[in-house]
């Protein structure tokens, strides 16, 4: 496993520990707390078909501020999760995410996000699976005819087969997706202390 590869995996495997560890109070997950939360089929309606003009692409800098200010990160009060935010900026970027999600400040209202013909397992982390395409996939969840709710796969990324990726473009959509779910784990875990603090004592809640 190369050198960036065992980095990518140190990420994953913190991002599973800060899951687990946010779990231990088994508290069912409210689809509605995100910020920003709203359905994504007005915004994939949206979404543009081809590459946005270089002209009118925001620069890295923009971006990582729209997220921030967004999110509401302070990177004094919070440095980490503003260093992983300004990481996914720069990836949403390089990877051409923003022809497919143009509306960054909406790249959070996802569910979860996986990536098709690159393995995140622990057994196959960074495989990847031939003859496969690789896409990166956002899960959204709409309700369908009769009021369920029915998982949606949304497309934000599409970097052909997998075994003709080269191994830096493979890296960065893994990173992506990863830096991805790492945001989306302090956003549940600020959402569990704020339920927490209505039933118990402020300085009961951890």
């Amino acid at each position: 496993m190369s050198t960036t590869l065992d980095k990518l995996k140190a990420l994953n495997d913190k991002l599973d520990a800060k899951l687990t560890a946010k779990s231990r109070g088994e508290l069912p997950l409210n689809e509605g707390a995100q910020t920003g939360q709203k359905t994504s089929k007005t915004r994939s309606k949206k979404a543009a078909e081809e590459a946005i003009p270089e002209a009118n692409r925001p620069t890295r800098e923009e971006v990582a501020l729209i997220l921030l200010a967004h999110l509401g990160v302070d990177s004094d009060d919070d440095p980490v999760r503003a260093e992983n935010l300004e990481r996914v900026a720069d990836l949403y970027l390089k990877l051409g995410i923003i022809d497919k999600a143009p509306e960054v400040d909406q790249l959070f209202i996802y569910k979860a996000m996986n990536i098709s013909g690159i393995g995140l397992k622990e057994e196959d982390f960074g495989q990847v699976r031939i003859g496969k395409y690789v896409q990166v996939i956002a899960i959204t969840y709409e309700p369908d005819k009769n009021g369920k709710k029915k998982a949606k796969n949304i497309s934000l990324g599409y970097f052909g087969k997998a075994e003709t990726l080269d191994e830096t473009h493979k890296n960065e959509i893994i990173e992506f997706v990863l830096r991805w779910r790492y945001e989306k784990a302090f956003q549940n875990l600020e959402h569990y202390r704020e339920l927490l603090g209505r039933v118990q004592p402020s300085d009961r809640l951890f």
